[in-house]
């Protein structure tokens, strides 16, 4: 704690050193005289954005030294990595808005100075995911995470990609295959919030789920409609985290994932690269459509950090208007910031429009930090065709049971 303390208390002295010198947006700041020395996290197919990103704060800062290095770490995972040794943690890490509660709790989040121009800058569902209790917390830099659909449009008709059925028994027909992950309850959410179920976040930090009930249709029904897609030849069930690589096999003609896929994607397509919404899915003899589980990414600052000012300096610079146009034009991401994301280009964009058609059926998930092994262990079984017959009740049972516990 007095490590906490003294980063603080550098934090007050550093923010009141920057607003002297008139700092904003990663401006022109007074120089220490110090080398900086400073750790970013982000995504693995984000280190070359990052690396370019980190040199313009650099260039912005001409009278402070810095030594900044640059780790891989998924924003999927980034609360897991983080909370094992929080001090050991990044100075700056991009992490997704569902992890933000865990993260407060555990102290390892610097609140945010720049309330003003974060709040201003940003679409307001990003400030309120990056708020808890009335306090902000993180940076928003993206507005689109949620995942839908992407074709090979020279292969597959619109008609084709509305629902799985017709979706799987084109693909067996070209001897192609489609994916989605299934080993993780945010991509399993989708399916289950679509039919009339909840995931939330008990007060205790518990998870409040009720996928093993009844909502407007039964969780067995749900889960044999999921079995149902996995039977296909056409169906692989891929890993979470490994979505990339395997677009880039040239073996899919169909995925289910986000806007960060984009490019990858495009290049697997060509001329056919193509978007549109989630297929429907076959729920006791009935089409239902898909969901998405929707939300943002946003920078978080460690309140450990030996320079936190510094940090909060580079999260806010990373997370700005400039920062998020570069990260659009070269990664496809769309943006938070409310300017970058009424330009042209983005309205224009195949995957932005795609997670807009989608969003109408998006859901803010919550959860506490024990429903994801339990659903991530769910989802495995599920991708494999739920290969020792368990009773799919039983199946239901265990999982929300294992996943509504709170943390001891």
């Amino acid at each position: 704690m007095k490590k906490k303390l003294l980063a603080l208390l550098m934090a007050t002295s550093m923010v009141a050193t920057l607003a002297a010198c008139g700092g904003d947006n990663g401006g022109e700041n007074a120089g220490s005289g110090e080398t900086v020395a400073l750790t970013v996290w982000a995504a693995e197919e984000d280190q070359e954005l990052t690396s370019a990103l980190v040199e313009k704060f650099k260039a912005a800062n001409p009278d402070q030294t810095f030594d900044i290095t640059i780790g891989v770490q998924s924003e999927a995972t980034a609360k897991d990595t983080i909370l094992v040794d929080v001090e050991a943690a990044a100075d700056v890490f991009a992490f997704a808005n569902d992890q933000i509660q865990s993260l407060v709790d555990a102290g390892a989040l610097q609140p945010v100075q720049d309330v003003d121009t974060v709040t201003k800058n940003n679409v307001a569902g990003s400030v309120s995911a990056a708020t808890i209790n009335n306090t902000l917390y993180a940076y928003p830099f993206s507005a689109d995470n949620g995942y839908f659909l992407y074709y090979n449009s020279s292969l597959l008709s619109e008609e084709d990609v509305q629902s799985y059925d017709n979706l799987l028994a084109a693909a067996e027909k070209l001897n192609k295959k489609v994916g989605h992950v299934l080993n993780s309850g945010w991509w399993l959410g989708g399916f289950y919030h679509a039919a009339g179920f909840h995931t939330t976040r008990t007060a205790e930090g518990g998870t409040d789920l009720n996928w093993n009930g009844t909502a407007d249709y039964t969780g067995v029904e749900v889960t044999q409609g999921i079995l149902d897609i996995v039977a296909s030849p056409a169906f692989v069930a891929i890993n979470d985290g490994e979505t990339g690589n395997n677009i880039a096999s040239g073996e899919f003609v169909a995925f289910v994932t986000g806007t960060w896929d984009a490019g990858t994607c495009q290049a697997a397509f060509g001329d056919g690269y193509a978007a549109t919404k989630l297929p429907t899915f076959t729920v006791a003899g009935k089409q239902v459509q898909e969901g998405t589980i929707g939300g943002y990414k946003m920078m978080g600052v460690n309140a450990y950090s030996d320079n936190v000012g510094w940090a909060m300096e580079l999260a806010l610079f990373l997370t700005n208007e400039e920062s998020q146009v570069t990260r659009f034009e070269q990664r496809q991401i769309g943006p938070s910031n409310i300017k970058a994301a009424e330009s042209d280009a983005v309205k224009a964009n195949i995957a932005i429009a795609a997670i807009a058609m989608q969003n109408q059926w998006a859901t803010l998930q919550t959860a506490g930090d024990n429903f994801w092994a339990p659903s991530k262990t769910f989802g495995e079984i599920l991708a494999k065709g739920n290969p020792d017959g368990t009773d799919l009740q039983t199946l239901l049972d265990t999982m929300v049971k294992d996943a509504s516990a709170a943390p001891q």
